[in-house]
């Protein structure tokens, strides 16, 4: 063998997938011989919503480095596409791997401490997004001071009008040309796949991850809202995690909803692509219904509205009055301000999406 260390299918601890379905051994001569330039550096850590909004950089990034391989640090390989050569799970294994080496260009869209420590540590000729400034997390350059500022101002936040995707292309120095998400391939089961074809469903994402508990729609709102649907002829599919598993299980009792429980990943992309509608909090599935281009029906009011960005017809609903709350993990009042979204309203827009 002459074993191309600079190939992009190369593994150096198992054979590489060329050589296990088609037989053939490391050499310049190899068919699949793909060869690197270099090496770049995503850094997003979580959560598991946000390293998916990221991804529509790969695209770029592409461009600009066609021949360089792709290495992402996150808590959540899972999401990450195929693109992505080195996915590397947050551990003392993989940052001790990534201090070996030498990157032409890194990217850190995370202001924790310990991503922007990292930025400070490794080998990157060219740094953009966050490091560290007297031991505390900092724009890198000019580049990332917006999103940097909507971090530590509500004010200036509350001010923003760039959505999120203009913002992390603006801190690599690009534009925005209407790129969309990468998801990983959706992988089917025997449940899904007994999903009847030619019926309308409309997906409720019952959950909103248990940090910010203050965009939490209330049970009886999702309870009304399935009420009203079935009574109108759509059929409802409940969905989300092992967090919403037990309110899941009670909706579906009290209403007869449809539930089949939660799934890994790949599968839950297949099950919300079963869907029409969607709708959500701000929470991963929001994410994911917006890599599929899904109608979603978004209930917001937490986040400045100006931050999201669709690629199909959406609608957000939000409290009428200004919510107390900005950027607040916990409601600091007795009754969240969502709960003032009716399930008539909800109702109301998922028919109007209904009819585009």
């Amino acid at each position: 063998m002459d074993i191309r260390y600079d190939c992009r299918q190369f593994k150096g601890t198992v054979p590489c997938k060329p050589h296990k379905k088609h037989n053939v051994e490391c050499s310049l001569k190899c068919k699949f011989y793909e060869p690197t330039q270099g090496n770049l550096l995503f850094i997003k850590l979580g959560a598991m919503g946000d390293v998916i909004r990221t991804t529509p950089l790969l695209y770029r990034i592409k461009e600009e480095y066609p021949n360089h391989k792709i290495f992402w640090l996150t808590y959540f390989e899972d999401v990450l596409p195929d693109i992505i050569d080195v996915p590397l799970d947050y551990s003392l294994e993989s940052l001790t791997y990534l201090k070996s080496l030498n990157f032409d260009f890194g990217i850190n869209l995370d202001k924790e401490p310990e991503a922007c420590a990292l930025m400070e540590q490794l080998s990157i000729d060219k740094k953009n997004g966050f490091g560290l400034k007297q031991g505390m997390p900092a724009p890198i350059n000019e580049l990332a001071e917006h999103k940097f500022k909507t971090g530590i101002s509500d004010s200036y936040s509350k001010a923003n009008t760039q959505h999120y995707l203009q913002e992390i292309f603006s801190i690599c120095g690009w534009d925005y040309n209407g790129e969309e998400y990468i998801l990983p391939d959706g992988k089917s089961n025997a449940i899904i796949e007994s999903i009847e074809k030619d019926k309308i469903y409309i997906g409720l994402n019952t959950g909103c991850g248990e940090r910010w508990t203050s965009r939490r729609w209330p049970d009886g709102n999702w309870a009304g809202l399935i009420i009203k649907l079935q009574d109108n002829g759509f059929n409802v599919l409940l969905l989300g995690g092992k967090s919403e598993d037990l309110l899941n299980k009670e909706l579906s009792k009290k209403t007869g909803a449809k539930y089949y429980g939660y799934f890994p990943f790949n599968e839950f992309i297949s099950l919300v692509n079963k869907c029409d509608v969607i709708v959500s909090t701000v929470t991963m599935v929001m994410h994911v219904a917006i890599g599929l281009k899904k109608s979603l029906v978004l209930l917001n009011n937490i986040f400045n509205s100006n931050e999201f960005y669709f690629f199909n017809d959406s609608i957000i609903l939000e409290p009428e009055r200004e919510c107390e709350c900005y950027y607040r993990p916990i409601c600091i009042n007795e009754i969240s301000c969502i709960a003032e979204v009716t399930a008539e309203q909800v109702f109301t827009a998922i028919k109007n999406l209904q009819k585009k």
